[in-house]
Protein backbone atom coordinates (compact mmCIF):
# COMPACT_ATOMS: atom_id res chain seq x y z
CA UNK A 1 0.00 0.00 0.00
CA UNK A 2 1.22 3.35 -0.98
CA UNK A 3 2.06 6.10 1.13
CA UNK A 4 -0.95 8.57 1.81
CA UNK A 5 -1.53 11.90 0.65
CA UNK A 6 -1.57 12.89 4.53
CA UNK A 7 0.05 10.52 7.49
CA UNK A 8 -1.64 9.95 10.52
CA UNK A 9 -0.09 10.47 13.90
CA UNK A 10 -0.71 9.24 16.55
CA UNK A 11 -0.51 11.85 20.13
CA UNK A 12 1.09 9.28 22.90
CA UNK A 13 1.07 11.49 25.93
CA UNK A 14 4.79 10.61 27.85
CA UNK A 15 6.57 9.21 24.18
CA UNK A 16 8.06 10.35 21.39
CA UNK A 17 4.41 12.78 20.12
CA UNK A 18 4.00 13.85 23.15
CA UNK A 19 4.52 17.27 21.54
CA UNK A 20 1.81 16.86 17.89
CA UNK A 21 -1.26 18.58 18.16
CA UNK A 22 -3.36 21.56 16.51
CA UNK A 23 -2.98 25.36 17.20
CA UNK A 24 -5.23 28.54 15.72
CA UNK A 25 -2.63 28.48 12.95
CA UNK A 26 -3.02 24.47 11.63
CA UNK A 27 -1.24 21.74 13.28
CA UNK A 28 2.18 21.30 15.05
CA UNK A 29 5.08 18.57 15.10
CA UNK A 30 7.87 19.33 17.71
CA UNK A 31 10.81 17.47 18.99
CA UNK A 32 14.59 16.62 20.75
CA UNK A 33 15.78 14.31 18.29
CA UNK A 34 19.43 13.98 17.68
CA UNK A 35 20.72 14.01 13.83
CA UNK A 36 24.01 13.31 11.98
CA UNK A 37 24.66 15.18 8.72
CA UNK A 38 23.39 13.74 5.59
CA UNK A 39 26.43 11.38 3.89
CA UNK A 40 28.13 11.29 7.62
CA UNK A 41 29.83 7.93 7.74
CA UNK A 42 30.19 6.41 11.51
CA UNK A 43 33.86 7.11 12.50
CA UNK A 44 35.77 6.63 15.88
CA UNK A 45 34.55 10.55 17.47
CA UNK A 46 30.92 9.68 16.08
CA UNK A 47 30.12 12.18 19.22
CA UNK A 48 31.70 15.36 17.72
CA UNK A 49 29.32 14.58 15.03
CA UNK A 50 25.88 14.08 16.98
CA UNK A 51 23.93 17.17 17.06
CA UNK A 52 21.11 17.68 19.46
CA UNK A 53 18.22 19.86 18.27
CA UNK A 54 14.97 21.34 19.03
CA UNK A 55 12.52 21.20 16.48
CA UNK A 56 9.10 22.34 15.65
CA UNK A 57 7.33 22.22 12.54
CA UNK A 58 4.29 23.89 11.54
CA UNK A 59 1.57 22.58 8.98
CA UNK A 60 -1.76 24.45 7.80
CA UNK A 61 -5.06 22.94 8.42
CA UNK A 62 -5.05 20.42 5.44
CA UNK A 63 -2.00 19.06 6.63
CA UNK A 64 0.47 20.71 4.60
CA UNK A 65 3.58 22.22 5.96
CA UNK A 66 3.91 25.90 6.13
CA UNK A 67 7.51 26.57 7.80
CA UNK A 68 10.10 24.98 10.74
CA UNK A 69 12.17 26.16 13.43
CA UNK A 70 14.87 23.90 14.43
CA UNK A 71 17.99 24.96 15.84
CA UNK A 72 20.99 23.21 16.97
CA UNK A 73 22.27 22.97 21.03
CA UNK A 74 24.97 21.37 20.99
CA UNK A 75 26.72 17.67 20.26
CA UNK A 76 27.01 14.55 21.67
CA UNK A 77 30.44 15.39 22.70
CA UNK A 78 31.32 16.72 26.05
CA UNK A 79 27.81 17.87 28.47
CA UNK A 80 25.65 16.11 26.36
CA UNK A 81 22.45 16.09 28.65
CA UNK A 82 22.83 19.67 28.80
CA UNK A 83 22.33 20.01 24.83
CA UNK A 84 19.37 17.80 25.27
CA UNK A 85 18.10 20.35 27.95
CA UNK A 86 18.81 23.45 26.29
CA UNK A 87 16.68 21.79 23.66
CA UNK A 88 14.13 21.33 25.55
CA UNK A 89 13.64 23.89 26.83
CA UNK A 90 13.70 26.31 23.56
CA UNK A 91 10.96 23.70 22.30
CA UNK A 92 8.98 24.29 25.58
CA UNK A 93 9.10 28.17 24.72
CA UNK A 94 8.07 27.83 20.84
CA UNK A 95 4.98 25.15 21.77
CA UNK A 96 4.07 27.85 24.79
CA UNK A 97 3.53 30.54 21.89
CA UNK A 98 1.50 29.04 19.90
CA UNK A 99 -1.86 30.45 19.96
CA UNK A 100 -4.53 27.96 20.93
CA UNK A 101 -2.37 24.97 21.70
CA UNK A 102 -3.85 21.16 21.99
CA UNK A 103 -2.03 18.06 22.07
CA UNK A 104 -3.78 15.92 20.10
CA UNK A 105 -3.23 13.13 16.98
CA UNK A 106 -2.54 14.58 13.55
CA UNK A 107 -2.20 14.21 10.03
CA UNK A 108 0.19 15.94 7.32
CA UNK A 109 1.65 15.49 4.36
CA UNK A 110 5.20 14.47 3.38
CA UNK A 111 8.15 17.16 3.41
CA UNK A 112 11.31 17.75 3.74
CA UNK A 113 14.13 20.42 5.36
CA UNK A 114 17.69 20.65 5.30
CA UNK A 115 18.91 22.39 8.04
CA UNK A 116 23.31 22.27 8.63
CA UNK A 117 22.94 19.55 6.57
CA UNK A 118 20.92 17.40 8.09
CA UNK A 119 17.76 15.93 7.03
CA UNK A 120 14.16 16.84 8.53
CA UNK A 121 10.94 15.89 7.76
CA UNK A 122 8.51 12.94 6.72
CA UNK A 123 9.77 11.21 4.14
CA UNK A 124 8.02 8.87 1.72
CA UNK A 125 9.80 5.97 1.09
CA UNK A 126 9.50 2.80 -1.22
CA UNK A 127 11.02 -0.51 -0.27
CA UNK A 128 10.67 -1.59 -4.41
CA UNK A 129 9.15 -4.93 -4.88
CA UNK A 130 12.40 -6.63 -4.00
CA UNK A 131 11.50 -6.34 -0.37
CA UNK A 132 9.57 -9.80 0.87
CA UNK A 133 6.57 -7.41 2.16
CA UNK A 134 6.55 -5.08 -0.51
CA UNK A 135 5.18 -1.88 1.99
CA UNK A 136 6.15 1.61 1.62
CA UNK A 137 6.41 4.01 4.57
CA UNK A 138 6.88 7.39 5.49
CA UNK A 139 9.78 7.85 7.65
CA UNK A 140 10.30 10.79 10.14
CA UNK A 141 13.96 12.57 9.93
CA UNK A 142 15.77 12.59 11.97
CA UNK A 143 13.71 11.19 14.90
CA UNK A 144 13.59 7.46 13.05
CA UNK A 145 9.89 7.23 13.29
CA UNK A 146 8.34 4.68 10.37
CA UNK A 147 4.71 4.69 10.18
CA UNK A 148 3.31 2.39 7.31
CA UNK A 149 -0.23 0.61 6.77
CA UNK A 150 -2.69 0.16 8.22
CA UNK A 151 -1.48 4.41 8.83
CA UNK A 152 -3.53 4.76 11.87
CA UNK A 153 -0.66 6.74 13.52
CA UNK A 154 1.32 3.84 15.18
CA UNK A 155 4.80 4.34 14.57
CA UNK A 156 7.96 2.08 14.83
CA UNK A 157 11.09 2.71 15.90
Amino acid sequence: MSVPEVVPIAYEPEHRTSTIGRWDGGRFLGSVTAGFPEGWTPVADWRRHKRWFAVLHRFDEAGRHLGSSIRSTGTGEGDERRAVEAARALLDGWLDALPGRRYESIAVAPFAVRFEGVLFGLVAENRGEGNPDGRDWAELYPDGLGFTDPWDGTHDT
